[in-house]
Parts: structure tokens; sequence; C-alpha cells
């Protein structure tokens, strides 16, 4: 295996690879695919829709690494399609770990819209590994890439060039808007779609996020939080520093702040205070462990 560095973002040089149109099978959850020589090109062609997790790990030298891969792999089911999980064992497929320069085991890298970036080169448990993630995403939601992919069963329609599922048209104008930095427009093509679905999952979230992203813009982030612990009771106050905190990562410290808001006003304020966390439960996602830990704490401070 190479003794390189691992190569900087941009192009992954992959001639020496025999290219194949389509991933083979073998994969082991709904988000997850061993990656082969064969299947590895598209796999990381499909990141250019949604991100993609690398994990690189050799059975017989690092037990450990084998371990983080299985980690990773239980979030890829708990994030349902924010990534794919490619498992690359280095023993299995020298070319790939070559080709991708690198240097040992455990590595975990990010690609998004085909350029790669390493996150960790140490096995680290699992609730640092959903931290890290949970930065990495919000990060990328900033940026307008809000992709996910579909589940890796075969269900619904595939692009019959690339071989993946196909992604769901009714996101697009929202999704370029996001990426085209015009957060008013993808608020506006969000809500479109939550009107004429209530039920819409995915289309609730992506409007909570955006909302999110709208009131956040041009603001300071050390004038907020001053603002915030002058005034521990103002709702307008700790409401955009629980903002701050869900688009720079740090999830569980939204909540608790806005729990604790709940806990501490009454009338028209806790229920702003309430209505405001509901909120960013959805940009979360309801079915995340977190969230369903803030219901559990909410429901605690309203009782």
């Amino acid at each position: 295996m190479s003794e390189q560095q691992f190569s900087r973002p941009g192009a992954v040089d992959l001639s020496g690879l025999a290219p194949t149109p389509a991933p083979q099978a073998g994969t082991s959850s709904a988000y997850a695919v061993t990656i082969d020589e064969q299947n590895f090109q598209t796999v990381l062609e499909s990141s250019m829709s949604a991100p993609v997790v690398l994990a690189f790990f050799s059975p017989s030298r690092s037990p450990e690494s084998v371990a983080l891969a299985d980690d990773l792999q239980t979030l890829s089911n708990e994030y349902e399609g924010k990534f794919l999980l490619g498992r690359v064992d280095v023993d299995a497929a020298p070319q790939i770990a070559q080709a991708m320069q690198i240097p040992s085991v455990p590595l975990v890298a990010l690609v998004a819209q085909g350029r790669p970036v390493p996150l960790f080169q140490d096995a680290v448990p699992l609730e640092e590994l959903r931290t890290a993630l949970d930065q990495v995403f919000t990060q990328l939601a900033t940026q307008g890439f809000t992709g996910r992919h579909q589940p890796r069963s075969g269900a619904g329609p595939v692009d019959e060039e690339s071989g993946e599922p196909e992604l769901d048209p009714r996101y697009a104008p929202a999704q370029d808007a996001l990426a085209a930095g015009d957060v008013d427009r993808a608020v506006a093509e969000y809500q479109k779609l939550v009107d004429a679905n209530a039920s819409d999952s995915e289309a609730t979230a992506g409007l909570s996020m955006a909302k999110v992203l709208q009131r956040t813009q041009g603001v300071d982030l050390d004038q907020a939080r001053s603002a915030a612990a002058a005034s521990p009771d103002d709702v307008a106050a700790q409401t955009m520093v629980a903002d701050l905190d869900l688009l720079g990562g740090h999830v569980d410290d939204a909540f608790t702040r806005l729990v604790d808001l709940v806990r501490r006003t009454t009338e028209a304020d806790r229920d702003t205070a309430r209505s405001h966390l509901l909120d960013l439960f959805a940009a979360v996602g309801n079915d995340d462990p977190r969230v369903q830990a803030g219901r559990r704490a909410l429901a605690s401070a309203l009782f």
C-alpha cells in the first residue's frame, strides 16, 4: 500500500482502474456498499448528488478499522441517505488504496461532488463520529449540497447511464436555489412543496433548515452569544443562538438551550420557544435519536 500522504481535495486519477457502469451486488445495508475495482468509479460519481463516506479498513492488520467501518454502517442507516458508505477492504482492493493514496488504516474520507477530503485517520467512538458527521452535513447544507441517496435496494427509478437511483426532481428548484446562495427562494420553493403535501417529511426538513439559514444570514456569532448571555430569558436572543448552534453542528446544545428556555418562560414566550424547538426538530429529522431525546426533554419541561 502506498506510503504517500492522502491527496488534497481534487480530482482522483482512476485511469488505472477498470470502469464499470453500475455498482455490483454486495451492499450489506440500505445505505452501504462494498467497494471493489468494478464499482468504485460509479460510487464516486454518486457523490455529485449526495455525500459519499469511504471507510478504508484491513481485517488482517487493523481490527479497529473494521469496527470503525461497522460503526459508520450503523450511522449510514440512521442518517437515511444523507451519505452512502463505501467500505474498502484495502487487502482485497489494493489498487483502490493506491489510487486514493492511503498511507494507513483506519482512514475515513468524505467525497462530495467528486472531491475527497480526509475525515479520520484513527478509530473514534460512535458518538464522536456522529458529531463530526453532523458538522460536515450542516456545513454542506449551508453550501446548498443537500441531496440524499436512495436506498440501495433496487427500489425506485434508476438512471440508465449511471445505474444510480434517480433523484426526486421535486426538490431540484429548492436545492438549486441553495446552491446559488438564494436562501429566500429556497424557502419559497420548499414552502410550495409543504403546502402541496404536508406529510412530505423531506420537504418539511428542507424548509425548516432553509428557514434557519434565512434567519441567521449576516448574524455575527460572537455578538449573538453575548446578547444571549446578557438576557437569558430573551426568546429572540436565545433562539438565534440555538439556530447558530444547529448550523455549527452543535445539535444537542441547540436543543438543550431551547428546552431550558421553555422551562423558564411562560405563556406567549414559552409557546414561541416551544414552536421554534419543534422547527429545529424538523430540520434535523424526526427519526434522529437526538430529536427523540429532545422531544422527551421538552415534554418533561412542559409538564
